[in-house]
């Protein structure tokens, strides 16, 4: 499924975001840049040790919630890796659509600003973190869309999803999203 925004290209896929052939694919990563379980840990495993070498030499001390960082992408079909902190969910009280939002956004701009034209995302959050899918489609889709609209940039934003229920989520929330 997919959508044009300003001239871009959104779109959604089911499948595997280690191996996308984008120039950015981002990682659901934890704060500690430590690796990890799901994404995280198949980011590490499919690109190997340079990507772990690098974010402990950049960034020693982490990154903080609702931002992201950029490594280099090791055996990775991409340019760059850009390691995103979603917020564990909470339930919905102590701020973290707005710290999801802002996990979206960073990595959107760090792709401009890395001249990325094609970014993949998997669905940060919504694993370990226990983000409820639905709540998080429609931020991540809204602060892709509303990126798209004051950048117009990068040309493809692809949101690839692991299993066909985050698959239908975010297709409902693209429907809804861009229906209005």
């Amino acid at each position: 499924m997919h959508v044009e925004i300003n001239g871009q290209t959104l779109e959604l896929e089911q499948g595997d975001v280690t191996r996308q052939e984008v120039d950015a694919i981002v990682n659901a990563a934890n704060r500690h840049l430590a690796g990890g379980g799901g994404v995280d840990g198949a980011i590490h495993a499919r690109g190997g040790p340079a990507i772990m070498a690098e974010t402990r030499a950049k960034h020693p001390d982490g990154c903080p919630t609702g931002s992201a960082v950029v490594s280099g992408a090791g055996n990775l079909g991409a340019r760059y890796v850009i390691h995103a902190v979603g917020p564990v969910w909470r339930g919905g009280q102590e701020g973290e659509p707005d710290l999801l939002a802002a996990a979206y956004r960073r990595c959107l701009e760090l792709a401009v600003e890395h001249e990325c034209r094609s970014i993949a995302f998997p669905s940060l959050s919504t694993g370990a973190y226990g983000y409820p899918t639905d709540k998080a489609a429609r931020i991540a889709l809204r602060t892709a869309i509303d990126f798209l609209h004051e950048q117009a940039k990068p040309e493809l934003v692809r949101f690839v999803l692991f299993d066909a229920g985050s698959y239908g989520a975010f297709s409902a929330a693209l429907e809804e999203l861009t229906s209005s």
